[in-house]
């Protein structure tokens, strides 16, 4: 023990004496110098370092910037929809002028007891004859005063539906949009578009069949039908076929839409964008649009027009009417109506697709 302890007191001193043992001066110079250069790297580095910082922070866009980059973005987006509610309600209103003859057609064929009529000539044969040529754009006044705000909501969910992909999809690689995602994008704007176009389509439909038989016109015009329906069944009466539109408008949005996107890109030459199409392309695609929609809408549609103009009481619902269509007049009365509605399919929405993006040009070049 005492010879581990005379050991320790030993290195200490000899610590101590190393400590501070005299420098010679020309080591001090050299050790003066070395720290020295040292202190000039610092401060060199040091100053090199706080000259890329500010750099950095040169090309970062401060506070005040970056709130003002994120309003203008807003402000884009905002625009943007407001710019696809506007060029939507032209279109709709562009096909109904177009389509309206077709689609009274079809209805009627819809909705007739079994051999009322024989085909669709037959409806416009009966029609003029009954009403001349204005008999043909009877019902008109709802679907004007209605499909303005449906094609407007569609277009606006279609807008929306498209940047919720975008959101949703945060790492993809192109900002092209596939034509799955297209079709979802399509589908949900059919929710929104199904609250407008339900008790528009109900009022129409009410319309377009009255004065087929012996008896006359039970109502005088689209508020009379409102009103007659409110007083029958309150609100939901009005409403009596949503979950049919909702139906038939969801997986028909989708094919749309599709269409559309997959037309204008075939249509596009190598090294071209599918927004300079011409007018011709762009018929041509909105043409090919309706008649993908009405290829898979048909069987819903006459669904949803024999609820909405059938007596209360007579369906319980969607399934209800389809099983007692099915039971009474077979599985092709489902397809009622296809041969008009597939003969509006194309030049009806031939004019919307035209309505919308010469509208959207033009509102792109006002604002």
């Amino acid at each position: 023990m005492m010879k581990c302890l005379c050991t320790k007191s030993k290195m200490d001193k000899l610590e101590f004496s190393e400590s501070h043992r005299v420098i010679p001066d020309n080591h001090g110079a050299e050790i003066r110098n070395l720290e020295k250069s040292r202190a000039q790297a610092q401060a060199k580095s040091f100053s090199c370092l706080n000259r890329e910082t500010q750099q950095l922070r040169s090309r970062l866009p401060s506070g005040h910037e970056a709130d003002k980059s994120t309003k203008v973005s807003a402000s884009s987006s905002t625009a943007s929809s407001i710019k696809s509610f506007i060029s939507g309600g032209f279109g709709g209103v562009c096909a109904v002028l177009v389509g309206h003859p077709f689609d009274l057609t079809k209805t009627r064929l819809q909705t007739a007891p079994p051999g009322a009529y024989t085909g669709a000539v037959d409806v416009v044969r009966k029609t003029l004859a009954r009403d001349g040529v204005s008999g043909l754009y009877r019902g008109i006044v709802p679907p004007i005063l209605g499909v303005t705000p449906i094609f407007a909501v569609s277009f606006w969910g279609y807008d929306l539906g498209k940047k919720l992909v975008y959101a949703y999809t945060p790492n993809r690689t192109s900002k092209q949009l596939s034509t799955a995602e297209v079709a979802a994008a399509g589908f949900f704007s059919a929710i929104p578009q199904t609250f407008v176009a339900a008790p528009v389509e109900r009022a129409k439909v009410l319309l377009q069949i009255q004065g087929q038989g012996q008896s006359g016109p039970k109502y005088n015009g689209v508020i009379d039908v409102v009103r007659g329906l409110y007083r029958e069944g309150g609100i939901r009466s009005i409403f009596r076929g949503t979950g049919a539109t909702l139906a038939r408008d969801g997986p028909g949005s989708a094919a749309y839409f599709a269409a559309y996107e997959v037309t204008k890109k075939y249509l596009t030459p190598a090294g071209s964008s599918p927004s300079e199409l011409n007018l011709g392309a762009v018929i041509i695609a909105g043409g090919m649009a309706g008649v993908a929609m009405w290829s898979i809408a048909i069987p819903p549609d006459v669904l949803k027009s024999r609820l909405q103009s059938a007596p209360t009481g007579t369906y319980s619902g969607f399934l209800d009417c389809a099983r007692k269509t099915i039971a009474t007049d077979g599985v092709k009365a489902l397809w009622k109506g296809f041969g008009p509605a597939m003969a509006r399919a194309f030049p009806a929405n031939a004019a919307t697709f035209l309505g919308v993006e010469a509208s959207r040009v033009l509102l792109d070049k006002l604002f």
